[in-house]
């Protein structure tokens, strides 16, 4: 049987065009992030399976690529469930590798410790435009800061490096697990039910609050407490100013809401607008829920209209940290959508600033050795000089050779024949 050239469906080969596009970026993010005193680490692409199945990662659980036992430890004939068989998993994001990194490595590491992690994860998801089983995220984790100076930090690091790329009028979106679980409340919902409302209010952007209204009643929820809930983002939906937002519902919602979200909230509304170095939105949006169940504060999302969904978010996981060691720490942080935005770029015929001038030197078959080291040393030259040189053989086709390498980016050819 023949082996097969493509890739495993959901994972893709990089072409040299795309790959010089995605250095150029990484690299643009490692340097703006270090700017803000991030710290790179890098964590193992396996986590015991368990520490991935904690009912901590909503759907992806769902997607994880488990790993089977190897060796002696796999026996297929005594095996009853799962457990027998399985023992890692690929990780599914980068904030679960963090938060067990950092319990194990706590002592050594400097309180607030600020993270910087650029990393593959896997999904065993459906492929489609953007969305691949195997890619890249990009992450900034504050772990140890308790208040709100995490959040204002991590969304003024991701706006500025995103603003860096040429992205202008992108919202950040952002909402509070605690106002999502006051609106609940105030309607009437259950507490244990407030994950399934969650739910389909996360489906408020596909099927509208038509939709909305009809899952929660099929789903066995009061006529009266739907409408309440449903009315209450009806009457938000022209108050997008995150100030105005909070200070509406804390008079509407009364004891529901308590008074550290409202000013929480403000505070981060008002230094990041104070401080931004991008062109982007802040706007406040109560029916961001993001699918994860770790978080327990602030949420956010990077919305880019050219995309038409999130390209990036994060938020705060206070819980977290102690599932490993018994303690909770403070923990927050934020994701850029890596791939989305290298399709964005990718798409606009992005070009790289200031890049090198790319040189190709031809060089006709049978060319004396004695003369080829002079070529050698005429490119380490121009090389020395600032210019990305590369010295190929001469193919026969040499128009159709130099069309390819134009295509690549090479801007002038100098060709060295035998004569």
């Amino acid at each position: 049987m023949a082996l097969s050239k493509k890739p495993v469906n959901g994972m893709k080969d990089i072409l040299p065009a795309e790959m010089e596009i995605r250095d150029y970026v990484t690299n643009v993010i490692k340097e703006t992030y270090r700017s803000f005193g991030f710290t790179p680490i890098e964590t193992p692409c396996m986590e015991n399976i368990a520490n991935l199945s904690n009912k901590q990662g909503g759907e992806n659980e769902k997607l994880i690529f488990k790993v089977l036992k190897r060796g002696e430890k796999l026996n297929l004939e005594t095996a009853v469930s799962e457990e027998d068989v399985v023992d890692f998993g690929m990780r599914y994001d980068l904030t679960v590798p963090l938060t067990r990194f950092y319990s194990n490595n706590a002592n050594n590491l400097p309180t607030p410790f600020k993270a910087l992690q650029i990393g593959s994860v896997w999904r065993a998801d459906r492929p489609q435009r953007g969305r691949y089983r195997q890619f890249t995220q990009c992450d900034i984790d504050i772990l140890g800061e308790p208040g709100n100076l995490a959040e204002i930090e991590l969304i003024t690091a991701t706006t500025t490096t995103i603003g860096k790329l040429g992205f202008k009028n992108f919202e950040i979106r952002i909402n509070e697990r605690r106002i999502l679980k006051a609106m609940a409340a105030y309607s009437g919902f259950a507490e244990e039910d407030y994950d399934s409302v969650f739910i389909t209010l996360d489906k408020m952007d596909k099927i509208g609050a038509e939709g909305c209204a009809e899952e929660l009643i099929r789903n066995g929820y009061s006529q009266e407490a739907v409408e309440k809930y449903l009315g209450l983002f009806k009457l938000l939906e022209d108050k997008k100013d995150v100030s105005e937002g909070v200070l509406f519902l804390s008079d509407t919602l009364g004891g529901y809401l308590d008074d550290d979200v409202v000013k929480n909230m403000t505070e981060i509304a008002t230094a990041v607008n104070a401080t931004k170095a991008a062109e982007f939105t802040l706007v406040f949006d109560p029916t961001l829920v993001r699918g994860m169940s770790y978080y327990t504060g602030t949420i956010f999302e990077i919305s880019m209209p050219e995309f038409g969904a999130a390209c990036g978010g994060g938020g705060r996981y206070d819980k977290m940290i102690g599932k490993f060691t018994g303690n909770d720490v403070p923990a927050c942080g934020f994701s850029i959508g890596f791939e989305r935005i290298i399709l964005l770029l990718m798409e606009n015929g992005f070009q790289i600033p200031k890049r090198p001038k790319k040189v190709a030197y031809l060089i006709e078959k049978n060319y004396p050795a004695d003369k080829l080291v002079d070529v050698i040393k005429q490119a380490k030259l121009a090389r020395e000089n600032g210019q990305q040189v590369l010295v190929v053989r001469m193919n026969k086709n040499k128009k159709f050779q130099k069309d390819q390498l134009s295509a690549e980016g090479y801007e002038e050819f100098v060709e060295f024949f035998c004569n």
